[in-house]
């Protein structure tokens, strides 16, 4: 098929990609003339895993096109996706003058019947409306479906190729059946294709973002609890993740979500709600929370030393909003940071990836540093932010050598509890540990683990049976990673 992709962002660039590894011949247009000639010459503006490789393969078997020219590309073309961006309004709501633009030129541009996409993340009845519009503008025969896109930034790829589901929303049968042969190549039992009307399909990529920002937004506050009263988070997810009806997926805490989708997603679905004359009072207190979080790691900190950092060498590891990625909107590492500056604190921050969209903004305010090792020369401690893999198994050794004080703040519970203390580090993570607690577990006149490591394979318990009569043997089981 000839698949026009207006938009080179992550779903516009992975989207493109993708089906033009298909064997589609696909076009992606984009207004910004540096980002397409930066694309034509093979370098790739964003950080995917596996995309520059298939970007290349396919550009050089022509399948995969770059062009500023919006009306020459979408000529022949019988599917047109709009992915630009639809960031947070002034009033909370998506900001959707990018979709009218767009939609605009196609119709004042359009040749022959096609169908008109929506990939973008746009409120409930942007279909309808932009169907208006362009009818105002042209008479040639067009129709505009919605296909929501379900793509995490760092495993886009995958998602493309093994999706959960895909979601299509369309008045017509005829324009169900031209999506269904875009995606038939990557359909199959286990991963549906569903049809909708245009308004579900919009709802939808709306209600799953927030599930999932409101699964984060619990499990922290959870986490929260947890420290005030001396449990431990890592036993409580097992506790109740092996309830079926639970799982583990999106219940691992941390410092607080952050990234292109989440944020403008709970705040424009309140939006959306306020539209209507409706309360959303859940998700006014899922961003609320998760607002809150990202100020518990600097607080953590702030406590650790009397309330004061002033003067003390802070080192950052992790700055983008997750592993994998170069995307540092709404992360929880400018938080950090910006606390720290304005606590008087000296700031070296590392990161594989963002180091220099955290420069464009911080200037010469912070020390940046490629090796994360050369954040800790001299530091008085260290957060981690970001659970990048290499993160998760420091030489502490090597720390230990490097570091004015021994001290760790682990913002996304990604170290070793027990490797760490063992190593001779304070450290606290989220949920975790009270502060001032020496050991990883308490059960007060109870037990006491002797081997104190819950996510090992298997490990060994030494009871205290004073006051508890062992019936049987325990048998740990290592926690499931989210």
């Amino acid at each position: 098929m000839k698949i026009a992709i207006v938009g080179t962002g992550y779903v516009g660039l992975v989207t493109g990609t993708c089906l033009a590894d298909l064997g589609n011949e696909v076009i992606c247009i984009d207004k910004d003339r540096g980002k397409i000639a930066l694309l034509n010459a093979g370098r790739i503006p964003i950080y995917e895993p596996g995309l520059p490789e298939m970007v290349i393969k396919n550009t050089c078997s022509r399948n995969l096109t770059f062009t500023d020219d919006l009306p020459t590309a979408i000529a022949d073309a019988e599917v047109i996706f709009i992915a630009v961006g639809t960031p947070q309004g002034k009033s909370g709501g998506a900001d959707l003058s990018g979709v009218w633009a767009v939609g605009r030129q196609i119709a004042e541009n359009l040749k022959g019947p096609a169908t008109i996409v929506i990939k973008s993340t746009v409120p409930v009845g942007t279909n309808a409306e932009l169907s208006r519009q362009m009818a105002e503008i042209t008479d040639v025969p067009f129709d505009v479906a919605s296909n929501p896109e379900f793509l995490k930034e760092g495993a886009a790829i995958e998602d493309f190729y093994k999706p959960d589901r895909v979601v299509v929303g369309a008045r017509r049968p005829e324009v169900v059946a031209t999506l269904l042969r875009v995606y038939k190549p990557i359909l199959g039992a286990d991963r549906p294709f569903l049809a909708m009307l245009p308004e579900s399909a919009e709802m939808t990529k709306y209600v799953a973002n927030c599930l999932l920002a409101t699964k984060i937004s619990f499990i922290n506050e959870m986490a929260n609890l947890c420290t005030g009263y001396g449990a431990h988070i890592d036993d409580v997810r097992r506790g109740i993740g092996y309830d079926r009806r639970i799982g583990f997926q999106f219940l691992a805490p941390g410092a607080g979500y952050g990234g292109s989708c989440f944020p403008k997603d709970v705040r424009a679905l309140i939006h959306m709600a306020k539209m209507v004359g409706l309360p959303c009072q859940m998700m006014e207190v899922v961003d609320s929370v998760n607002e809150s979080q990202k100020d518990v790691l600097p607080r953590l900190i702030l406590n650790h030393f009397g309330g004061s950092v002033r003067g003390l060498r802070i080192a950052v590891w992790g700055l983008a909003f997750k592993p994998e990625t170069d995307d540092v909107r709404e992360s929880p590492a400018l938080v950090l940071i910006e606390e720290l500056l304005q606590a008087g604190a000296l700031v070296r921050v590392s990161d594989p990836q963002a180091l220099e969209h955290v420069r464009a903004i911080y200037g010469d305010r912070l020390d940046y540093c490629e090796d994360p090792y050369s954040a800790l020369e001299m530091a008085d401690a260290v957060a981690i932010v970001t659970d990048w893999k290499q993160y998760q198994s420091p030489d502490f050794a090597v720390m230990s050598d490097l570091m004015n004080h021994r001290v760790i703040f682990d913002g996304r519970n990604c170290l070793d509890e027990a490797k760490v203390l063992s190593s001779g580090f304070q450290y606290q993570g989220i949920g975790r540990l009270t502060p001032g607690s020496s050991r990883p577990h308490t059960r007060a006149n109870v037990l006491e683990l002797v081997t104190p490591d819950p996510l090992s394979e298997s490990f060994d318990l030494a009871w205290d049976i004073s006051d508890v009569e062992v019936l049987a043997p325990v048998e740990w089981l290592p926690l499931q990673k989210a």
